[in-house]
């Protein structure tokens, strides 16, 4: 771990991207395990800090994706403090709509940038 770059570290993804639902920033229960994980990760590298990136599909306005990206982004690290991760480790960032990953117009799409994920941003 410590003899990789961070670039390295980050194109493995040791972390795990959550989703959520429409319009929603409460942790799924198909989240807990992967967030679950992600702590466990997090505990075996104990000088790793992380970005938490909370994103939202197209629908709404800039504003208001960005809150709730935000949102997102913020329950997710409550989530990991509950696990016994330090909150002082842990930065969060709203791109709201700004970075979709799946450039659709369709459900589909919008599932998957509704998203949670995660940027080790130093070892």
């Amino acid at each position: 771990f410590m003899a990789k770059s961070l670039d390295q570290i980050n194109k493995e993804k040791p972390l795990l991207t959550i989703h959520f639902d429409y319009d929603k920033y409460f942790i799924r229960e198909d989240a807990k395990p992967v967030l679950e994980a992600n702590a466990a990760w997090l505990k075996k590298f104990k000088t790793a800090r992380i970005l938490i990136e909370g994103h939202c599909d197209e629908r709404g306005t800039e504003d208001y994706n960005l809150a709730l990206g935000d949102k997102r982004a913020k329950s997710t690290l409550d989530y990991l403090v509950s696990l016994g991760i330090s909150g002082d480790r842990i930065k969060t960032l709203s791109y709201g709509k700004s970075q979709p990953l799946d450039m659709g117009h369709d459900e589909v799409a919008w599932q998957k940038n509704r998203r949670a994920q995660f940027l080790v941003i130093e070892k």
